[in-house]
């Protein structure tokens, strides 16, 4: 598990984003189209090298949801929460999906 911080320097300072608060963002944005992070605190990967992103991210889905769409709407919703909050740019959002829920 990796959640490097994101830094956006700055004329007067930097501003510093913690790994865990992005994390919250993907975790956020998971729960909206109705999935979940199947284990936020192993199944989460974010990287961030020159202010570009990658996520891997293992969720649990709703059965009977159809999993390739969750998943493309997952990945849509975790890029728009990072560049919209966080100003990044969002190399790849990688989603498996391990569970079902009843």
């Amino acid at each position: 598990m990796s959640r490097d911080a994101h830094v956006i320097p700055g004329a007067q300072g930097e501003v510093r984003i913690e790994g865990d608060a992005l994390a919250a963002l993907v975790i956020a944005a998971t729960e909206q189209v109705g999935a979940r992070a199947r284990r936020p605190r192993r199944g989460l990967d974010i990287s961030i090298a020159d202010g570009t992103v990658r996520v891997e991210l293992e969720l649990a889905a709703r059965y009977g949801a159809v999993l390739p769409e969750l998943a493309r709407a997952v990945q849509e919703n975790v890029t728009e929460a990072l560049r919209g909050s966080a100003g990044l740019t969002v190399e790849r959002v990688d989603i498996a999906i391990e569970e079902l829920d009843p």
